[in-house]
Formats: structure tokens, sequence, C-alpha cells
């Protein structure tokens, strides 16, 4: 009995999980109707400058994307790149820990 019990919650585990992240990311869209989810870069340049109008920058980006389409590609594949680098991780892990199990 034990053992079916373990089995079904593994089976279950990855789409429990799957629900949740999708109801979190659904989860704002669908209460905050009239929300603007801006990025968080021109909110704080909006509070600084309120807190300091006189305020300067100490640097800025030696580049700029020629277009926000670029800007959003880029950011996509930062994203890409992290969460394939998570996964293989995780999966690493996944796999060293059952090989582990096998030979005890």
């Amino acid at each position: 009995m034990e053992r079916q019990l373990d089995n079904f919650l593994g089976k279950m585990t990855n789409p429990i999980l799957i629900l949740i992240v999708v109801g979190l990311a659904v989860f704002p869209l669908m209460t905050m109707k009239d929300a603007e989810f801006a990025g968080a870069d021109g909110q704080a340049e909006e509070a600084i400058t309120v807190i300091n109008p006189q305020y300067e920058p100490w640097f800025e980006s030696f580049w700029s994307p020629p277009g926000g389409e670029i800007e959003s590609m880029l950011f996509s594949l930062q994203a890409a790149l992290g969460a394939g680098v998570l996964g293989y991780g995780i999966g690493f892990l996944k796999a060293k820990h059952e090989e582990k199990r096998e030979r005890s």
C-alpha cells in the first residue's frame, strides 16, 4: 500500500507543480484587470526622480539594442538559457540520485 502511494505521488508531482506554476502566472493577470505590468527599471527610474530630481546615473550602458523587439529577444534568449541550465542541473541531480538508489 505504501509503495502504491509513493508511486502515485511520484507520478503526480510534475503535473501538480505545472498547475501551480500556471496558476501563479495566470492569477495576477485575471484578478488585476487594469494593472500595468511595467518593468522594474522604469519604475526604479521614476522613484529615483521623485526622491531626487537632480540625480545623475553613475554610468551609461555601453550598448543599447536597436529596437524593443531585439531587447525582448535577448531577454527571452537569456531566460531560455537559464531554464536550460536549471533543467539540466535538476535532471543531472535526479539521475545521480536514482543511480545511487539502484546501487543500494
